[in-house]
Order: C-alpha cells, then structure tokens, then sequence
C-alpha cells in the first residue's frame, strides 16, 4: 500500500502541519502554484514527487511540466494546475488531480475522480486550508480531505 500526499497552490510556504503529512507519505502530488525553486527542492526531500507548474511558477519553473501523467500501483494519474487545462480525451486515466482555485473539490464524471486538494499555503480570502491524503491498494484507491488550522506556521 502507498500513502499520497496531494497538495496544491502552496505559494512559498510549506506548513509544519504539511510537512507532517509529507513526511508520513511515500509519494507526494503537487497541483502547481508553488513559488520558489526551494520549495521544490525541500519537496523532494520527503521522496518520490510528482509536480507540475501553475500560473505563478514563473522564468524559474520552466523545467516543470504544465501537465504530467503518471501510474502509481497500477492507477493512472493526470495532473493539471488549472482545471480549464484537462485535456477532453482522459482515455485510461483513473484521477485526474488539478489545483488553481484554492478550493478543496472531488467529483467522480464517467468514473474518473477529478480531486482538487485545496490551498496549503497561504490563506486566500476565507477559503479553508486543505490537502488530500490517498492511499493506493492494488489497482485501487481510497482518499480523505485534510483540513488543516488556521494558523499560519512556516
């Protein structure tokens, strides 16, 4: 069994909370919006790392993919930072991941899960902070919303 962290649109700041999470994961998922290099670096830190580029990864993220399709345990993953930006054809895709509107979301359309984790970093209006947590079982999967406090650690 693998344990997923998924998170999204952490703006330069990873939370101890956060990292008490990635740290408990064997693989981490991020949706984009990242902000710094150092971040990513940190990131890779806590073991395997599926990343892709958001709208505020800038001249320093070009390396990074706009989207990135990967299997993990035998399930197929899509992952976007910005939801407009799902391909229409998601032929063999199981979970589609997405991030951009800072808001937690899951929605399963003709048997794909379309997840998107929420904001981690820092806080947008008075939208809850959230990250996901997946576990992976022999070709299926089960997940649960984290939602973290409200206050602000680094």
């Amino acid at each position: 069994m693998k344990r997923i962290a998924i998170i999204s649109d952490t703006h330069g700041l990873l939370r101890d909370e956060v990292k008490e999470e990635l740290e408990a994961s064997d693989i981490v998922i991020h949706a984009g919006d990242i902000n710094t290099d150092s971040i990513v670096q940190e990131l890779k830190g806590y073991g395997e790392l599926y990343i892709v580029r958001g709208n505020n990864d800038k001249d320093w993220a070009e390396y990074l993919p706009k989207l990135l399709a990967v299997t993990i345990e035998g399930v197929q993953f899509l992952i976007v930072h910005n939801k407009k930006d799902i391909p229409e054809n998601l032929t063999d895709i199981d979970v589609v991941i997405y991030g951009h509107s800072h808001k937690y979301d899951e929605k399963v359309r003709d048997g794909i899960l379309l997840l998107n984790p929420g904001s981690c970093g820092k806080r947008r209006f008075d939208l809850e902070i959230s990250m996901c947590r997946m576990y992976i079982d022999q070709d299926s999967y089960t997940y649960e919303k984290i939602i973290l406090p409200q206050k602000q650690t680094r």
